[in-house]
C-alpha cells in the first residue's frame, strides 16, 4: 500500500470512529475503480461506504433491516420483553445481525450466531442510533499500557442529535426507554397483560404481581403486593382482580379522550389551572428566592473585590484576607448550588404546557378504546396505584389512582364491592 492509500486508510478509521463513537471492528480495505473502500461493521440496518478522493461518508438504511428493527421496538412497546422478542423472531426464522451482515458481505468472518439472545434486543433497543442520533466516548481505556475498552455511563456520553435519518421515532424511542426502567421477570405465557409493570402498592411501593395461569379462569386472574408475596409480614395483599381494574381505568381512558375530543382548549385549560392550583405558589416562592441569592450573589463579589483592594493597600493582613475570602467563597458556592436547584424546580414546573401538547398528540389517535392494550397503557399512562382494600363497613371498598403520562392528570376512584361482581372473561 502506497503512502497516500495508508494515510487516507486511516484516516478514514478515523472518521468512522467518531461517527460510531467507538473503535470499528471488523474492517477491511478494498480498492474499487482507483477509490479506496472501508467496509466496517456498523449497527444493524446502517449501510455505509466511504470514498477515499474526498474522504466522505455516507449513512443510509437498509431497509429490509430496518423493517425488523422497526418490529422489534414495536414488540418491545406492545410489552414483551428482550427474550421475548429473540424467541419470537428465532421462531420466525429472521436472521441475526450477524448472520446478515456475513450473508450481505459487510462483515469478514466465518461463523455466526444461529439463535438470538436477550442481551444483543437489549443492546438494541437502547441504540441512540435508531432514533437519528449520534453518541460518541461511550467507552475509554484506563491508561495507554492497558487495551481494555470500559464502558462509561449513559449519561457521560456526548450525544449530537439529527445527525442521520431515523429509523424510529422519537417517540417509540422515548416510550421504549420509558419501558426499559420497568424491566419485569419473562413468563411463560407468551400473551402480555397490559396491566403488567404498571400497578403499584400505595404503602410499600413494590409492584403488584400478576397472578395468572393455565388452570385459572380470566376473570379470577389477579394482581398482590410484590413485598407481601415474599414477606406476608412487612406489607398487606391489596389484592384486585385484573378484570375489574381493566374495566376502572378503560373508563377513565374514555373519559378522558371524549373531554379532549369534545373541547380541547377547555381540557388544556381545566388541566393547567389544576396545575397552577398546586405549583403556583411555589414557584412564586421560588423565584423570590432565586432573585435573593442571585442578589447577595452580586454582593459577595463586590465584597471579594473590596477586600482585595484592602489587602493591596495593606489595610488588612494576609491571614485576614484568607479567612474572610473563604467565607464568602463557602457562601457562595452554597449560593450558586442552591440557585441551579431552583433554576431546574422552576423549569421542571413550567414545562407543564408543554406536556399537556404531547399528551394531547397521543390522545388524538384514538377516538374510543374498546380493549387495552400494552401499548396504549404505556403512551397513555404513568402508573397506577392501588390501596388495601377497607371492610369496615361490612362491604368491600378499595381506592385507586390513576395517573395519565407527562403527570398531566391524576384521578382517584372507589371500587366498591357491591357494584362489581365477578365478570366473565
Amino acid at each position: 500500500m502506497n503512502p497516500r492509500a495508508l494515510l487516507l486508510y486511516y484516516l478514514c478509521l478515523a472518521s468512522l470512529k467518531f461517527v460510531l463513537g467507538a473503535e470499528p471492528v471488523n474492517c477491511r480495505i478494498e480498492f474499487i475503480g482507483g477509490d479506496i473502500v472501508i467496509v466496517v461493521a456498523l449497527p444493524f440496518s446502517v449501510v455505509e461506504s466511504l470514498a477515499s478522493h474526498d474522504v466522505y461518508e455516507t449513512l443510509g438504511i437498509d431497509e429490509p433491516a430496518a423493517k425488523v428493527v422497526r418490529r422489534i421496538f414495536q414488540l418491545c412497546i406492545e410489552g414483551h420483553g428482550p427474550y421475548e422478542i429473540a424467541k419470537i423472531l428465532t421462531a420466525d426464522g429472521i436472521a441475526t445481525p450477524s448472520t446478515y451482515a456475513l450473508e450481505s458481505g459487510n462483515i469478514v468472518g466465518t461463523g455466526s450466531a444461529k439463535h438470538r439472545i436477550g442481551q444483543e434486543i437489549t443492546r438494541m433497543l437502547e441504540r441512540p442510533e435508531y432514533a437519528g442520533h449520534t453518541a460518541n466516548f461511550k467507552t475509554f481505556k484506563k491508561s495507554y499500557k492497558c487495551k481494555k475498552q470500559v464502558v462509561k455511563p449513559k449519561s457521560e456520553w456526548l450525544i449530537f442529535e439529527n445527525t442521520h435519518e431515523p429509523i424510529i421515532s422519537q417517540h417509540d424511542f422515548d416510550l421504549v426507554q420509558k419501558l426499559r426502567v420497568k424491566k419485569h421477570v419473562p413468563q411463560k405465557c407468551m400473551i402480555p397483560n397490559p396491566l403488567s409493570g404498571m400497578v403499584y402498592c400505595a404503602d410499600c411501593g413494590k409492584k403488584l404481581y400478576l397472578s395468572r395461569g393455565s388452570g385459572i379462569p380470566k376473570n379470577e386472574e389477579c394482581m398482590k403486593c410484590g413485598t407481601y408475596s415474599k414477606h406476608y409480614h412487612e406489607c398487606t395483599a391489596h389484592y384486585i382482580r385484573t378484570c375489574i381494574l381493566s374495566e376502572l381505568v378503560l373508563g377513565e381512558i374514555n373519559r378522558v379522550l371524549n373531554d379532549v375530543h369534545r373541547n380541547e382548549d377547555e381540557f388544556v385549560h381545566r388541566v393547567m389551572e389544576q396545575s397552577a392550583a398546586s405549583h403556583l405558589d411555589e414557584v412564586k416562592r421560588a423565584k423570590k428566592t432565586l432573585a435573593r441569592f442571585e442578589q447577595r450573589i452580586a454582593e459577595i463579589d463586590k465584597t471579594y473585590a473590596k477586600l482585595y483592594e484592602d489587602r493591596a493597600l495593606g489595610k488588612i493582613s494576609d491571614e485576614r484576607f484568607e479567612q474572610l475570602s473563604k467565607g464568602c467563597d463557602d457562601e457562595q458556592s452554597k449560593l450558586k448550588a442552591d440557585s441551579v436547584e431552583l433554576h431546574a424546580l422552576i423549569d421542571k414546573r413550567e414545562q407543564k404546557s408543554s406536556d399537556i401538547s404531547r399528551f394531547i398528540g397521543i390522545v388524538r389517535k384514538y377516538e374510543r378504546i374498546t380493549a387495552l392494550t400494552p401499548e396504549i397503557m404505556h403512551e397513555l399512562i404513568d402508573k397506577i396505584i392501588v390501596h388495601e382494600a377497607d371492610k369496615s363497613n361490612g362491604y368491600r371498598e378499595q381506592e385507586v389512582e390513576i395517573y395519565f403520562r407527562f403527570k398531566v392528570l391524576a384521578v382517584s376512584a372507589v371500587l366498591d364491592s357491591r357494584e362489581y361482581t365477578k365478570k366473565a372473561a
